[in-house]
């Protein structure tokens, strides 16, 4: 029977298919892992994009051993919002980070408020399929 450990030390192939499960389960947005010790993995659109993959919200993480809800200042989303959580072992220590574009962070509340009424405007315009 085959075994998955994950561990500080687990590479990206390790790590491949984690992400890729999360991927799925969070249709399709772009998850990124790694361990302590290794880069890890970017998933996107379905596939690996990289297996030598790190950024500074997953670094921070491991460094704090906690989670972090964010729009990185740099890397490869920057300005884009992210939660990144680290994955712990079972004496509390950051073994890796895993994190995704955060969807709910998208739109800001604020500006999402002082636009509604063109967002309703615009709604008038979308054609509502008859029910049948």
């Amino acid at each position: 029977m085959e075994q998955f450990r994950l561990s500080s030390d687990s590479v990206s192939s390790d790590l491949i298919p984690i992400a890729l499960a999360f991927h799925a389960v969070l249709g399709g947005l772009p998850v990124t892992i790694r361990s302590q010790s290794h880069h890890g993995v970017q998933i996107e659109d379905g596939k690996v994009k990289s297996r030598n993959f790190t950024g500074p919200i997953l670094e921070r993480v491991l460094a704090e051993n906690t989670l972090i809800k964010t729009r990185p200042q740099a890397g490869e989303y920057a300005n884009v919002p992210v939660i990144v959580a680290p994955i712990q072992d079972s004496g509390g220590s950051a073994i890796a980070a895993i994190g995704v574009v955060d969807v709910t962070g998208i739109f800001d509340l604020a500006d999402a408020m002082s636009q509604q009424s063109q967002i309703i405007s615009q709604l008038r315009y979308c054609a509502v399929p008859a029910s049948k």
